[in-house]
């Protein structure tokens, strides 16, 4: 029987000697996506550092596609994208650059014309060569999701608070790409706290408050 393509068994986490959730179980299989919410604390942010093999549980397992991504190391990084909460723009390169930076430390060389290509997609074409010190809040947040217009994506996206900082436009415009990103058979895993138009049609939703391991 084919195994699901992430499992979570039994996870717990521990910060600053405070136990944030425990026992938590789920499983996704391609084309799937899981929401975490959950109040400020609750361990959102933790819990896709521990999906992205980023860090390690207090208890229990993550696997990928049957096997603990503790083991897999590199080879499961390859199939991931991790986008954090904050932008992690660099204000002295362009915003081409930021896209090419961003995608070197994740692996994969990625060249000028494929990064303006992705800030085209993301409705950037026209700041592709400013200085992100230049860029409005939003148009900062939307250089650092434009590794989401690049190709091929990796099979597993893990996002944090990826419609923050963006427009109506900019929201629905994210939330088409992931959804097409589900369509051809792939999984994410995301937070947010804002109204979006992700609407998958196979979502779990895991509430991390319910699930929390200590006094609040």
């Amino acid at each position: 029987m084919k195994p699901p393509a992430l499992q979570a068994r039994a996870l717990a986490c521990e910060r600053g000697g405070r136990r944030l959730f425990e026992g938590v179980d789920f499983t996704l299989s391609d084309g799937q996506a899981l929401w975490l919410a959950g109040g400020n604390g609750s361990g959102k942010t933790s819990m896709l550092r521990l999906l992205a093999g980023l860090g390690l549980p207090a208890e229990g397992e993550v696997l990928w596609r049957g096997q603990p991504v503790r083991e897999l190391r590199e080879d499961f990084h390859r199939q991931l994208l991790y986008c954090g909460h904050a932008a992690g723009i660099k204000d002295d390169l362009a915003a081409w650059e930021n896209v090419a930076c961003n995608a070197a430390l994740a692996g994969y060389r990625v060249s000028r014309e494929q990064a303006e290509a992705a800030l085209d997609r993301a409705g950037l074409h026209a700041v592709a060569a400013v200085p992100a010190h230049f860029l409005s809040q939003g148009q900062r947040r939307r250089v650092s999701l434009a590794r989401l217009y690049l190709e091929p994506l990796p099979p597993l996206l893990l996002l944090d608070e990826p419609f923050t900082a963006l427009d109506a436009s900019a929201v629905q415009q994210l939330g088409e790409r992931i959804a097409a990103h589900l369509d051809s058979g792939g999984i994410a895993v995301y937070t947010t706290h804002q109204a979006h138009g992700l609407r998958p049609q196979h979502q779990q939703r895991l509430d991390l408050d319910a699930v929390a391991g200590g006094a609040q």
